[in-house]
């Protein structure tokens, strides 16, 4: 349904969202940035370097303050305020994350890193609740996509992504709130707190759900993620510094990658089927039936 011009012109812009909340959390800006969906302004409170950071509409990164305080500071950047569409942060200092240690050739080492944000996360309290979505929930695309008609996806690839993700859904250990979208540059490093992760979607499901995203990153390194030694390197060391079973972490990553680019797909973005995440997806299918932790 359409919004009256009227009404539109009633909601706040990121930019007025941004001077209402550095004036109402005390913040002296000194920068900005701006991404394709976020305002990240870094400044000051008092004497404390802090970070706000604002979305620009409603999106999977909206309640990420609501996500990141259910942490506790465990294995994540620390929330000083947040409401919807807004946090104020700690500032990591100096801030590279995991993209720098892959492309320089020290995948192992972020590897090791992501198990050990992982570790630190599930070290908080068990949170379960019907506040956040389930990995159910985000399964809902392949039934979307079937329903749109398109065949830019294999619907053969599509049809066993689909059948195993429900499958794997049906068949959880315990499952708690994930970050949802664990991967290289969403991994920071701090030269007090170490390496912790920022920008957290939220959602509930099993630990080895959440090493997907990182198998499909980063993105500037696809000759990396899609080689088949990356793929079973990377999943035997965090299946075994996270007692995880690597053969659902295998096949998670694969329902996963196709998911992907399904979300890609529904959110009207230019996908070309020979894209690394597709190159990934067949590659994890090829692996699965032999396949051997």
């Amino acid at each position: 349904m359409a919004v009256p011009s009227a009404a539109l012109s009633e909601i706040p812009t990121a930019h007025e969202r941004l001077v209402e909340r550095a004036a109402a959390w005390r913040v002296t800006v000194d920068d900005v940035v701006e991404t394709p969906g976020s305002l990240i302004a870094y400044g000051r409170r008092t004497s404390e370097p802090v970070v706000l950071k604002i979305a620009k509409r409603p999106g999977d990164e909206w309640r990420s303050g609501e996500v990141l305080i259910e942490f506790d500071g465990h294995g994540v950047v620390r929330v000083l305020e947040h409401t919807g569409g807004a946090a104020l942060l700690e500032r990591l200092r100096p801030g590279k994350s995991l993209v720098e240690l892959t492309l320089s050739g020290r995948d192992d080492d972020a590897t090791t890193h992501i198990a050990g944000v992982i570790r630190a996360m599930s070290s908080a309290p068990v949170r379960g609740s019907s506040a956040y979505p389930t990995v159910q929930d985000w399964g809902k695309g392949f039934a979307w996509y079937a329903a749109t008609g398109d065949r830019r996806i294999s619907s053969d690839l599509v049809s066993h992504a689909q059948q195993l993700y429900e499958e794997l859904c049906r068949t959880q250990s315990t499952v708690r709130l994930l970050h949802g979208d664990l991967q290289h540059s969403n991994i920071r490093f701090d030269e007090g707190r170490g390496w912790v992760a920022i920008d957290p979607k939220g959602v509930i499901g099993e630990t080895e759900y959440e090493i997907g995203a990182a198998l499909r990153n980063p993105r500037e390194a696809p000759a990396t993620f899609t080689a088949r030694a990356t793929i079973e390197r990377r999943i035997r060391r965090l299946s075994s510094d996270l007692d995880l079973d690597a053969t659902r972490v295998l096949e998670w990553a694969f329902a996963q990658a196709v998911l992907s680019a399904i979300w890609v797909i529904e959110d009207g973005e230019t996908f070309d089927i020979a894209e690394p995440t597709m190159i990934l997806a067949e590659t994890m299918r090829r692996m699965l039936p032999s396949f051997s932790p």
